[in-house]
Protein backbone atom coordinates (compact mmCIF):
# COMPACT_ATOMS: atom_id res chain seq x y z
CA UNK A 1 0.00 0.00 0.00
CA UNK A 2 2.52 2.28 1.00
CA UNK A 3 4.40 1.78 -2.44
CA UNK A 4 1.09 2.27 -4.01
CA UNK A 5 1.01 5.87 -2.31
CA UNK A 6 4.40 6.23 -3.32
CA UNK A 7 3.90 5.47 -7.06
CA UNK A 8 0.32 7.38 -7.08
CA UNK A 9 2.78 10.81 -5.47
CA UNK A 10 5.40 10.43 -8.13
CA UNK A 11 2.85 10.61 -10.60
CA UNK A 12 1.01 13.53 -9.80
CA UNK A 13 4.62 15.62 -9.25
CA UNK A 14 5.41 14.50 -12.39
CA UNK A 15 1.90 15.79 -13.85
CA UNK A 16 2.06 19.02 -11.71
CA UNK A 17 6.26 19.56 -12.91
CA UNK A 18 4.89 18.58 -17.00
CA UNK A 19 2.18 21.66 -16.42
CA UNK A 20 3.84 24.51 -15.31
CA UNK A 21 7.07 23.76 -17.19
CA UNK A 22 7.81 25.91 -19.92
CA UNK A 23 10.85 23.63 -22.21
CA UNK A 24 8.35 21.03 -23.51
CA UNK A 25 5.56 21.32 -25.21
CA UNK A 26 4.92 17.78 -25.19
CA UNK A 27 4.71 17.55 -21.60
CA UNK A 28 2.83 20.60 -21.03
CA UNK A 29 0.18 19.15 -23.31
CA UNK A 30 0.65 15.16 -22.74
CA UNK A 31 1.97 14.90 -18.76
CA UNK A 32 3.34 11.71 -18.01
CA UNK A 33 2.88 9.94 -21.09
CA UNK A 34 4.53 12.21 -23.41
CA UNK A 35 7.93 10.89 -21.70
CA UNK A 36 7.53 8.22 -23.47
CA UNK A 37 8.51 10.03 -26.48
CA UNK A 38 11.86 11.10 -25.58
CA UNK A 39 12.08 7.24 -23.87
CA UNK A 40 11.91 6.14 -27.32
CA UNK A 41 13.81 8.82 -29.21
CA UNK A 42 17.22 8.00 -26.12
CA UNK A 43 17.27 4.96 -27.20
CA UNK A 44 15.91 4.90 -30.83
CA UNK A 45 19.83 4.42 -32.03
CA UNK A 46 19.92 1.13 -30.12
CA UNK A 47 16.51 -0.19 -31.62
CA UNK A 48 17.39 0.97 -35.36
CA UNK A 49 20.67 -1.21 -35.31
CA UNK A 50 17.26 -4.32 -35.92
CA UNK A 51 13.83 -2.46 -36.63
CA UNK A 52 12.28 0.78 -38.17
CA UNK A 53 14.01 2.58 -40.41
CA UNK A 54 17.61 3.87 -41.38
CA UNK A 55 18.67 7.58 -39.93
CA UNK A 56 18.05 8.75 -43.87
CA UNK A 57 15.10 7.18 -44.75
CA UNK A 58 12.09 9.02 -43.58
CA UNK A 59 10.68 11.94 -45.35
CA UNK A 60 10.16 14.81 -45.66
CA UNK A 61 12.81 15.25 -43.19
CA UNK A 62 15.25 12.45 -42.11
CA UNK A 63 15.73 11.45 -38.61
CA UNK A 64 19.59 13.20 -39.17
CA UNK A 65 18.30 16.15 -40.62
CA UNK A 66 15.86 16.59 -37.56
CA UNK A 67 18.58 15.66 -35.27
CA UNK A 68 20.69 18.42 -36.55
CA UNK A 69 18.03 20.82 -36.44
CA UNK A 70 16.59 20.14 -32.76
CA UNK A 71 20.38 20.33 -31.24
CA UNK A 72 21.26 23.52 -33.25
CA UNK A 73 17.87 24.92 -31.78
CA UNK A 74 19.32 23.78 -28.20
CA UNK A 75 22.76 25.08 -28.82
CA UNK A 76 23.64 21.55 -28.22
CA UNK A 77 26.50 19.49 -29.64
CA UNK A 78 24.91 19.08 -33.79
CA UNK A 79 28.17 16.73 -34.87
CA UNK A 80 27.90 13.24 -35.94
CA UNK A 81 30.19 10.45 -35.28
CA UNK A 82 31.66 7.67 -36.75
CA UNK A 83 31.96 9.34 -40.21
CA UNK A 84 28.73 9.42 -43.01
CA UNK A 85 25.47 6.72 -42.77
CA UNK A 86 25.16 7.73 -46.70
CA UNK A 87 26.42 5.52 -49.59
CA UNK A 88 28.47 7.95 -51.48
CA UNK A 89 29.02 5.90 -54.01
CA UNK A 90 26.03 4.60 -55.35
CA UNK A 91 23.30 7.10 -53.96
CA UNK A 92 21.98 8.86 -57.21
CA UNK A 93 22.36 12.83 -57.68
CA UNK A 94 24.23 13.10 -54.61
CA UNK A 95 25.64 16.51 -53.91
CA UNK A 96 29.41 16.72 -53.51
CA UNK A 97 31.34 20.17 -52.47
CA UNK A 98 34.52 20.53 -54.31
CA UNK A 99 36.76 22.29 -50.98
CA UNK A 100 39.48 24.74 -51.62
CA UNK A 101 43.49 23.32 -51.34
CA UNK A 102 43.52 27.02 -49.50
CA UNK A 103 40.39 27.48 -47.77
CA UNK A 104 39.72 31.27 -45.64
CA UNK A 105 39.75 31.33 -41.87
CA UNK A 106 36.12 31.74 -40.84
CA UNK A 107 35.59 35.65 -38.69
CA UNK A 108 35.25 35.16 -34.91
CA UNK A 109 31.98 36.76 -33.69
CA UNK A 110 33.25 40.63 -32.47
CA UNK A 111 35.23 41.00 -36.01
CA UNK A 112 34.25 43.16 -38.27
CA UNK A 113 33.56 41.03 -41.00
CA UNK A 114 31.04 38.13 -38.42
CA UNK A 115 28.03 40.27 -39.13
CA UNK A 116 28.50 41.51 -42.64
CA UNK A 117 29.22 37.91 -44.20
CA UNK A 118 25.31 37.30 -43.18
CA UNK A 119 24.63 40.07 -44.91
CA UNK A 120 23.95 40.38 -48.60
CA UNK A 121 26.83 41.67 -50.52
CA UNK A 122 26.61 45.65 -50.00
CA UNK A 123 25.48 46.12 -53.43
CA UNK A 124 22.61 44.57 -53.31
CA UNK A 125 20.02 46.40 -52.39
CA UNK A 126 15.84 45.57 -51.87
CA UNK A 127 14.61 47.74 -54.36
CA UNK A 128 17.32 49.56 -55.30
CA UNK A 129 17.36 49.00 -59.02
CA UNK A 130 13.99 50.36 -59.20
CA UNK A 131 14.55 53.24 -56.75
CA UNK A 132 12.20 52.66 -54.16
CA UNK A 133 12.27 54.94 -51.52
CA UNK A 134 12.36 52.26 -48.67
CA UNK A 135 14.81 50.18 -50.38
CA UNK A 136 17.44 48.53 -48.13
CA UNK A 137 19.91 46.37 -47.41
CA UNK A 138 18.73 42.91 -45.79
CA UNK A 139 20.76 41.82 -42.59
CA UNK A 140 20.53 38.07 -42.95
CA UNK A 141 21.12 35.95 -46.55
CA UNK A 142 18.27 33.45 -44.19
CA UNK A 143 14.65 33.87 -43.41
CA UNK A 144 11.92 32.98 -42.42
CA UNK A 145 9.31 31.52 -45.29
CA UNK A 146 5.70 32.16 -46.00
CA UNK A 147 3.07 30.54 -42.86
CA UNK A 148 0.45 31.97 -42.38
CA UNK A 149 -1.30 32.42 -38.96
CA UNK A 150 -4.24 30.72 -39.16
CA UNK A 151 -2.16 27.78 -40.50
CA UNK A 152 -0.01 28.46 -37.62
CA UNK A 153 -1.03 29.03 -33.90
CA UNK A 154 -0.97 32.32 -32.57
CA UNK A 155 2.06 31.36 -30.46
CA UNK A 156 3.65 30.00 -32.97
CA UNK A 157 3.65 33.15 -35.05
CA UNK A 158 4.70 35.34 -32.14
CA UNK A 159 8.01 32.51 -31.44
CA UNK A 160 8.56 32.78 -35.39
CA UNK A 161 8.67 36.76 -34.93
CA UNK A 162 10.68 36.59 -31.73
CA UNK A 163 13.22 34.34 -32.95
CA UNK A 164 13.53 36.70 -36.13
CA UNK A 165 14.16 39.54 -34.92
CA UNK A 166 16.54 38.00 -31.96
CA UNK A 167 18.53 36.68 -35.45
CA UNK A 168 17.78 39.69 -37.39
CA UNK A 169 16.30 37.99 -40.46
CA UNK A 170 12.76 38.63 -42.38
CA UNK A 171 10.13 37.21 -41.10
CA UNK A 172 7.36 36.52 -44.32
CA UNK A 173 3.56 36.48 -43.11
CA UNK A 174 1.93 34.14 -45.55
CA UNK A 175 -0.89 35.18 -47.42
CA UNK A 176 -3.13 34.95 -43.90
CA UNK A 177 -2.79 38.54 -43.12
CA UNK A 178 -0.50 40.22 -40.55
CA UNK A 179 -2.18 39.72 -36.70
CA UNK A 180 -0.68 40.83 -33.48
CA UNK A 181 1.46 38.10 -33.66
CA UNK A 182 3.42 39.14 -36.14
CA UNK A 183 4.50 42.97 -33.68
CA UNK A 184 7.56 41.32 -31.84
CA UNK A 185 10.36 42.97 -33.31
CA UNK A 186 10.99 41.09 -36.29
CA UNK A 187 11.00 43.02 -39.47
CA UNK A 188 8.13 41.54 -42.10
CA UNK A 189 8.22 40.87 -45.66
CA UNK A 190 3.57 41.13 -46.00
CA UNK A 191 2.56 38.40 -48.91
CA UNK A 192 -0.22 39.32 -50.40
CA UNK A 193 -2.38 36.08 -52.29
CA UNK A 194 -4.99 35.83 -54.23
CA UNK A 195 -7.24 36.28 -51.02
CA UNK A 196 -5.94 39.52 -50.32
CA UNK A 197 -6.60 38.89 -46.67
CA UNK A 198 -5.58 42.13 -44.55
CA UNK A 199 -6.30 44.08 -47.82
CA UNK A 200 -9.64 42.45 -48.63
CA UNK A 201 -12.75 44.46 -50.16
CA UNK A 202 -16.39 43.20 -49.26
CA UNK A 203 -16.50 41.30 -52.67
CA UNK A 204 -13.45 39.49 -51.66
CA UNK A 205 -11.20 42.15 -53.71
CA UNK A 206 -8.00 44.26 -53.24
CA UNK A 207 -8.89 46.93 -51.14
CA UNK A 208 -6.05 49.83 -51.55
CA UNK A 209 -7.68 51.51 -48.45
CA UNK A 210 -6.85 48.28 -46.47
CA UNK A 211 -4.09 47.64 -47.58
CA UNK A 212 -2.28 51.22 -46.49
CA UNK A 213 -4.01 51.01 -43.23
CA UNK A 214 -2.48 47.80 -42.78
CA UNK A 215 1.45 48.69 -44.13
CA UNK A 216 0.73 51.54 -41.74
CA UNK A 217 -0.14 49.94 -38.52
CA UNK A 218 2.84 47.43 -39.06
CA UNK A 219 7.01 46.93 -39.75
CA UNK A 220 6.60 45.95 -43.07
CA UNK A 221 9.97 45.94 -45.30
CA UNK A 222 8.54 44.60 -48.75
CA UNK A 223 5.06 43.26 -50.31
CA UNK A 224 5.37 39.57 -52.18
CA UNK A 225 2.75 39.00 -54.20
CA UNK A 226 2.26 35.25 -54.23
CA UNK A 227 1.01 33.73 -57.76
CA UNK A 228 1.17 30.31 -55.88
CA UNK A 229 3.33 27.98 -54.03
CA UNK A 230 5.17 24.94 -54.66
CA UNK A 231 3.21 22.44 -52.31
CA UNK A 232 0.35 23.57 -54.32
CA UNK A 233 0.30 25.10 -56.95
CA UNK A 234 -2.41 26.31 -59.62
CA UNK A 235 -4.40 26.33 -56.39
CA UNK A 236 -5.64 28.31 -53.92
CA UNK A 237 -5.31 27.80 -50.09
CA UNK A 238 -7.39 26.43 -47.64
CA UNK A 239 -8.27 26.51 -44.15
CA UNK A 240 -10.41 24.64 -42.78
CA UNK A 241 -13.78 25.96 -40.37
CA UNK A 242 -12.47 24.40 -37.32
CA UNK A 243 -9.57 26.91 -37.84
CA UNK A 244 -11.03 29.66 -38.45
CA UNK A 245 -11.28 31.76 -35.00
CA UNK A 246 -12.94 34.73 -34.26
CA UNK A 247 -9.82 36.41 -34.52
CA UNK A 248 -8.66 34.86 -38.15
CA UNK A 249 -11.95 35.71 -38.95
CA UNK A 250 -11.84 39.35 -38.15
CA UNK A 251 -7.71 39.77 -39.28
CA UNK A 252 -8.80 37.97 -42.81
CA UNK A 253 -12.24 39.66 -43.02
CA UNK A 254 -13.99 36.20 -43.94
CA UNK A 255 -16.89 34.60 -42.07
CA UNK A 256 -16.65 32.46 -39.45
CA UNK A 257 -17.05 29.00 -39.19
CA UNK A 258 -16.41 28.33 -42.87
CA UNK A 259 -13.92 26.88 -44.75
CA UNK A 260 -11.61 29.88 -45.90
CA UNK A 261 -10.80 28.94 -49.84
CA UNK A 262 -8.54 31.42 -51.65
CA UNK A 263 -9.15 31.46 -55.31
CA UNK A 264 -6.21 30.00 -58.05
CA UNK A 265 -6.19 33.30 -59.60
CA UNK A 266 -6.10 37.03 -58.61
CA UNK A 267 -8.89 39.11 -59.84
CA UNK A 268 -6.69 42.27 -59.45
CA UNK A 269 -4.76 41.07 -62.43
CA UNK A 270 -5.14 38.64 -65.28
CA UNK A 271 -2.18 38.41 -67.09
CA UNK A 272 1.71 39.80 -66.76
CA UNK A 273 1.14 43.27 -68.09
CA UNK A 274 -1.26 44.06 -65.64
CA UNK A 275 0.96 42.14 -63.06
CA UNK A 276 3.76 44.65 -63.54
CA UNK A 277 1.01 47.81 -63.20
CA UNK A 278 -0.34 46.05 -59.80
CA UNK A 279 3.62 45.81 -58.71
CA UNK A 280 4.28 49.37 -59.56
CA UNK A 281 0.80 50.44 -57.57
CA UNK A 282 1.80 49.31 -54.41
CA UNK A 283 5.24 50.28 -54.87
CA UNK A 284 4.62 53.91 -55.61
CA UNK A 285 1.82 54.00 -52.87
CA UNK A 286 4.06 52.90 -50.21
CA UNK A 287 7.78 53.46 -51.20
CA UNK A 288 8.43 49.56 -50.36
CA UNK A 289 9.82 46.90 -52.77
CA UNK A 290 7.49 44.57 -54.01
CA UNK A 291 8.20 40.84 -55.38
CA UNK A 292 6.27 38.21 -56.66
CA UNK A 293 6.94 34.64 -55.27
CA UNK A 294 6.00 31.37 -57.88
CA UNK A 295 6.22 27.39 -58.37
CA UNK A 296 7.67 26.59 -61.50
CA UNK A 297 5.46 25.24 -64.47
CA UNK A 298 4.64 26.46 -67.69
CA UNK A 299 8.53 29.02 -68.53
CA UNK A 300 6.31 30.89 -71.28
CA UNK A 301 5.03 33.34 -68.14
CA UNK A 302 8.32 33.62 -67.14
CA UNK A 303 9.39 34.80 -70.69
CA UNK A 304 6.66 37.10 -70.69
CA UNK A 305 7.47 38.90 -68.11
CA UNK A 306 11.18 39.63 -68.94
CA UNK A 307 9.93 40.71 -71.69
CA UNK A 308 7.75 43.43 -70.15
CA UNK A 309 10.16 44.11 -67.69
CA UNK A 310 12.57 45.15 -70.72
CA UNK A 311 10.61 47.11 -73.12
CA UNK A 312 8.88 49.31 -69.82
CA UNK A 313 10.03 51.52 -67.27
CA UNK A 314 8.03 48.33 -64.81
CA UNK A 315 9.69 45.61 -62.69
CA UNK A 316 9.49 43.56 -59.79
CA UNK A 317 12.13 43.96 -57.52
CA UNK A 318 12.77 40.58 -55.95
CA UNK A 319 11.14 36.98 -57.00
CA UNK A 320 10.93 34.42 -55.09
CA UNK A 321 11.31 30.65 -56.36
CA UNK A 322 9.44 28.39 -54.42
CA UNK A 323 10.38 24.56 -55.14
CA UNK A 324 7.11 21.79 -55.80
CA UNK A 325 9.58 20.13 -52.78
CA UNK A 326 7.77 22.67 -50.59
CA UNK A 327 5.34 22.05 -47.31
CA UNK A 328 1.83 23.37 -47.08
CA UNK A 329 -0.26 22.01 -43.75
CA UNK A 330 -2.38 20.74 -46.36
CA UNK A 331 -2.45 19.96 -50.28
CA UNK A 332 -4.04 17.30 -52.25
CA UNK A 333 -1.53 14.90 -52.92
CA UNK A 334 -1.20 14.60 -56.31
CA UNK A 335 -0.38 18.26 -56.36
CA UNK A 336 2.11 17.95 -53.75
CA UNK A 337 3.63 15.09 -55.49
CA UNK A 338 3.64 16.01 -59.65
CA UNK A 339 3.20 19.87 -59.74
CA UNK A 340 5.69 22.31 -60.30
CA UNK A 341 9.21 21.77 -60.59
CA UNK A 342 11.30 20.89 -57.95
CA UNK A 343 13.61 23.96 -56.83
CA UNK A 344 16.75 23.43 -58.28
CA UNK A 345 15.61 22.76 -61.91
CA UNK A 346 12.85 25.72 -61.17
CA UNK A 347 15.47 28.50 -60.24
CA UNK A 348 17.64 27.43 -63.05
CA UNK A 349 14.96 28.14 -65.61
CA UNK A 350 13.87 31.38 -64.15
CA UNK A 351 17.26 32.59 -63.46
CA UNK A 352 17.93 32.09 -67.33
CA UNK A 353 15.23 33.84 -68.46
CA UNK A 354 16.20 37.37 -66.14
CA UNK A 355 20.21 36.59 -67.16
CA UNK A 356 19.63 36.06 -70.63
CA UNK A 357 17.47 39.24 -71.15
CA UNK A 358 20.50 40.96 -69.07
CA UNK A 359 17.79 41.67 -66.14
CA UNK A 360 19.26 39.41 -63.26
CA UNK A 361 21.20 41.81 -61.79
CA UNK A 362 18.27 44.61 -61.58
CA UNK A 363 16.39 41.80 -59.54
CA UNK A 364 17.14 40.35 -55.72
CA UNK A 365 16.47 36.16 -56.07
CA UNK A 366 15.17 34.17 -53.12
CA UNK A 367 14.43 30.56 -53.03
CA UNK A 368 12.58 28.31 -51.25
CA UNK A 369 11.61 24.98 -50.38
CA UNK A 370 13.46 22.78 -48.06
CA UNK A 371 16.64 24.54 -48.37
CA UNK A 372 17.35 25.18 -44.20
CA UNK A 373 20.03 23.01 -44.63
CA UNK A 374 24.08 23.75 -45.45
CA UNK A 375 24.57 21.81 -48.25
CA UNK A 376 21.11 22.81 -49.63
CA UNK A 377 21.64 26.60 -49.12
CA UNK A 378 24.83 26.50 -50.76
CA UNK A 379 23.68 24.89 -53.55
CA UNK A 380 20.76 27.51 -54.34
CA UNK A 381 23.48 30.84 -53.52
CA UNK A 382 25.73 28.82 -56.32
CA UNK A 383 22.60 28.86 -58.99
CA UNK A 384 22.25 32.70 -58.36
CA UNK A 385 20.10 32.67 -55.23
CA UNK A 386 20.60 36.07 -53.20
CA UNK A 387 18.49 34.67 -50.04
CA UNK A 388 17.01 31.39 -49.05
CA UNK A 389 13.64 31.19 -46.88
CA UNK A 390 13.09 28.41 -44.26
CA UNK A 391 9.51 27.20 -43.47
CA UNK A 392 9.65 23.68 -42.07
CA UNK A 393 12.72 23.46 -41.11
CA UNK A 394 11.86 26.82 -38.72
CA UNK A 395 9.03 24.99 -37.33
CA UNK A 396 10.90 22.05 -36.46
CA UNK A 397 13.28 24.55 -34.51
CA UNK A 398 10.21 25.55 -32.39
CA UNK A 399 8.82 22.02 -31.35
CA UNK A 400 7.50 20.57 -34.90
CA UNK A 401 7.89 16.45 -34.57
CA UNK A 402 6.95 16.06 -37.80
CA UNK A 403 4.06 14.02 -36.84
CA UNK A 404 1.96 15.41 -40.17
CA UNK A 405 -1.20 16.27 -38.76
CA UNK A 406 -0.98 19.66 -39.74
CA UNK A 407 -4.59 19.26 -41.64
CA UNK A 408 -6.56 18.00 -38.57
CA UNK A 409 -5.61 20.70 -36.87
CA UNK A 410 -4.72 18.27 -34.09
CA UNK A 411 -0.81 19.38 -33.71
CA UNK A 412 0.44 17.73 -30.98
CA UNK A 413 3.22 20.47 -30.39
CA UNK A 414 0.80 23.47 -30.66
CA UNK A 415 2.50 24.63 -33.60
CA UNK A 416 -0.22 23.85 -36.78
CA UNK A 417 -3.34 24.21 -34.75
CA UNK A 418 -5.99 26.31 -33.29
CA UNK A 419 -6.65 24.38 -30.48
CA UNK A 420 -6.20 26.33 -27.24
CA UNK A 421 -5.24 23.08 -25.31
CA UNK A 422 -2.41 22.16 -27.84
CA UNK A 423 -0.86 25.69 -28.28
CA UNK A 424 -0.90 26.13 -24.43
CA UNK A 425 2.59 23.94 -24.20
CA UNK A 426 4.27 25.80 -26.83
CA UNK A 427 5.75 28.83 -24.58
CA UNK A 428 6.58 31.86 -27.14
CA UNK A 429 9.75 32.99 -25.86
CA UNK A 430 11.85 29.83 -25.10
CA UNK A 431 11.27 28.96 -28.89
CA UNK A 432 11.88 31.99 -30.21
CA UNK A 433 15.45 31.62 -28.97
CA UNK A 434 15.38 28.15 -30.31
CA UNK A 435 14.81 29.47 -33.54
CA UNK A 436 17.34 32.17 -33.82
CA UNK A 437 19.85 29.67 -32.43
CA UNK A 438 19.08 27.85 -35.37
CA UNK A 439 18.82 30.67 -37.88
CA UNK A 440 22.63 31.77 -36.41
CA UNK A 441 23.73 27.85 -36.70
CA UNK A 442 22.59 27.94 -40.34
CA UNK A 443 24.16 31.10 -41.57
CA UNK A 444 27.48 29.77 -39.41
CA UNK A 445 27.62 26.35 -41.31
CA UNK A 446 26.53 27.95 -44.56
CA UNK A 447 29.94 30.21 -43.98
CA UNK A 448 32.18 27.56 -43.12
CA UNK A 449 31.12 25.76 -46.28
CA UNK A 450 31.97 28.65 -48.79
CA UNK A 451 34.86 29.75 -46.93
CA UNK A 452 35.99 25.95 -47.35
CA UNK A 453 35.88 26.90 -51.11
CA UNK A 454 37.75 29.73 -50.99
CA UNK A 455 35.01 32.69 -50.64
CA UNK A 456 34.25 35.13 -48.40
CA UNK A 457 30.77 34.62 -48.72
CA UNK A 458 28.49 31.80 -50.28
CA UNK A 459 27.07 34.14 -53.36
CA UNK A 460 30.46 33.52 -54.63
CA UNK A 461 30.71 30.07 -54.45
CA UNK A 462 30.35 28.78 -58.45
CA UNK A 463 28.27 26.15 -59.89
CA UNK A 464 31.50 24.56 -61.06
CA UNK A 465 32.66 23.70 -57.32
CA UNK A 466 29.26 21.59 -56.58
CA UNK A 467 29.08 18.49 -58.32
CA UNK A 468 26.70 15.66 -58.63
CA UNK A 469 27.61 12.07 -58.40
CA UNK A 470 25.46 9.64 -59.94
CA UNK A 471 25.08 5.63 -59.19
CA UNK A 472 28.15 4.57 -61.48
CA UNK A 473 30.78 6.51 -59.83
CA UNK A 474 30.31 9.89 -62.03
CA UNK A 475 30.21 13.45 -61.44
CA UNK A 476 28.94 16.09 -63.62
CA UNK A 477 29.72 19.72 -62.10
CA UNK A 478 26.24 21.99 -61.54
CA UNK A 479 27.22 23.92 -63.97
CA UNK A 480 27.47 21.45 -66.74
CA UNK A 481 24.22 20.03 -65.61
CA UNK A 482 21.41 23.36 -66.11
CA UNK A 483 23.57 24.57 -68.66
CA UNK A 484 24.88 27.68 -66.79
CA UNK A 485 28.08 29.85 -68.83
CA UNK A 486 30.71 31.35 -67.18
CA UNK A 487 29.83 33.76 -64.29
CA UNK A 488 25.98 32.87 -64.04
CA UNK A 489 25.09 32.83 -60.15
CA UNK A 490 27.85 35.11 -59.33
CA UNK A 491 27.22 39.00 -58.26
CA UNK A 492 28.71 41.43 -60.27
CA UNK A 493 32.23 41.69 -59.10
CA UNK A 494 32.12 45.02 -57.91
CA UNK A 495 29.68 43.43 -55.23
CA UNK A 496 32.85 41.39 -54.00
CA UNK A 497 35.08 44.80 -54.23
CA UNK A 498 32.37 46.13 -51.85
CA UNK A 499 32.22 43.43 -49.77
CA UNK A 500 36.15 43.24 -49.16
CA UNK A 501 36.49 46.25 -48.31
CA UNK A 502 33.70 46.26 -45.71
CA UNK A 503 34.97 43.06 -44.23
CA UNK A 504 38.25 44.96 -43.23
CA UNK A 505 40.17 41.47 -43.83
CA UNK A 506 43.51 41.33 -45.56
CA UNK A 507 43.43 37.85 -45.98
CA UNK A 508 40.48 38.42 -49.13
Amino acid sequence: MWILLGVAIAVIAIVAYDLVQREHAILRNFPVIGHFRYIFEAVGPELRQYIVTSNNEEKPFSRDERRWVYASAKKENNYFGFGTDHDLETSPNYLIIRHSAFPLPSPKSGDDAYSETYALPAAKILGGARGRAKAFRPDSVVNISAMSFGSLSARAVDAMNRGAALAGCLHNTGEGGIAPHHDHGGALIWQIGSGYFGCRAADGGFDMSRFMETVDRHDVRAIEIKLSQGAKPGMGGVLPAAKVTPEISAIRGIPLGKDCVSPSLHSAFRDEDELLDFVEKLADATGLPVGIKSAVGETAFWTRLAHQMDATERGVDFVTVDGGEGGTGAAPLVFADHVALPFKIAFAEVYRVFKEASLAEKILFIGSGRLGFPESSLFAFALGCDMVNVAREAMLAVGCIQAQRCHTGHCPTGVATQSAWLMRGLDVHSKGARLANYLVTLRKEILLLSRACGHPHPSFVTTSQLDIIDDRLRTKSVREHFGYQEGWGLPASADLDEIRKIMKNPIL
